[in-house]
């Protein structure tokens, strides 16, 4: 995977830095996107280059907007001549009634949930089929496989990532371009371990009855997935042993949609 480019939306924490790290080790050249601090980025995207000897560059463009696709998928252009590689996980969640869910919120989650994966997409596949080797991971969620209430955009915005990933498999098959989704439950991420104090105090519970009770109440391990573990996937997913792995949506959910 030497000298291979990936650019990795929402990468400037969690699943997404995870991924680029994993990308990274494998020997790929980083393209990082994310709206954290500044100089966490800086410190993260250093941290890439000189643990695994690649080139790290990074954007803050905003995925909301079309034209932040344009203008992340034309810094790859410009500092690397290709992307080998699309891993579109940047996301956002809100969680209310659909009587009551705010119009902004509901278009907020499509754009970035869903619209920008569609707009990254179409900046690259071309390329891709002109090479005649790509690959596109999209970070959907157990949610794009089955819903839960109160969840309306995020769970429409999943489910269309899914439908997404089928339909430019299908597309890009004959050009040795690969188009997987992922489709996590509960990641142990820094933002998942933020809300488990305040959601104690809230429920009256200890943090572990939050973890068990609460967030795992779906998975059946009752255990999180880990960030390396989608990192794994993700590095595998591009590997020649995943050629003919395209247009599925693989669980990584402790077996929560297999109920």
């Amino acid at each position: 995977m030497e000298n291979k480019v990936a650019v990795v939306t929402g990468s400037s924490s969690g699943i997404g830095l995870g991924i680029a790290d994993g990308l990274a080790a494998a020997g790929m050249n980083i393209v990082m996107n994310g709206i954290e601090a500044p100089e966490d980025v800086e410190q993260a995207r250093k941290d890439l280059e000189s643990r695994h000897g690649i080139k790290a560059v990074y954007s803050r463009a905003n995925m909301m907007k079309p034209e932040g696709a344009t203008e992340l998928i034309g810094l790859a252009m410009e500092t690397f001549g290709k992307v080998d590689v699309l891993v579109n996980n940047a996301g956002i969640q809100y969680v209310s009634p659909v009587e009551d869910f705010p119009d902004d919120k509901w278009q907020a989650i499509i754009n970035l949930n869903l619209s920008a994966a569609f707009y990254t997409t179409k900046g690259v596949i071309g390329g891709m089929k002109e090479r005649g080797w790509g690959r596109i991971i999209n970070i959907a969620s157990a949610h794009g496989l089955v819903a839960s209430p109160f969840k309306s955009a995020y769970v429409a915005a999943k489910h269309g990532i899914v439908g997404l990933t089928k339909t430019v498999a299908l597309e890009s098959a004959e050009y040795g371009v690969t188009v997987n989704a992922i489709c996590p439950g509960y990641v142990w991420t820094p933002l998942v371990e933020k809300q488990i104090p305040d959601t104690a105090k809230a429920r009256g519970m200890t943090e572990e009855q939050v973890k068990r009770d609460v967030l795992l109440a779906a998975q059946p391990t009752k255990k999180f997935a880990t960030v390396e573990e989608m990192a794994g996937l993700a590095v595998f997913l591009c590997s020649d042993s995943a050629n003919s792995i395209t247009g599925t949506a693989l669980p990584v959910d402790g077996g929560w949609t297999a109920h």
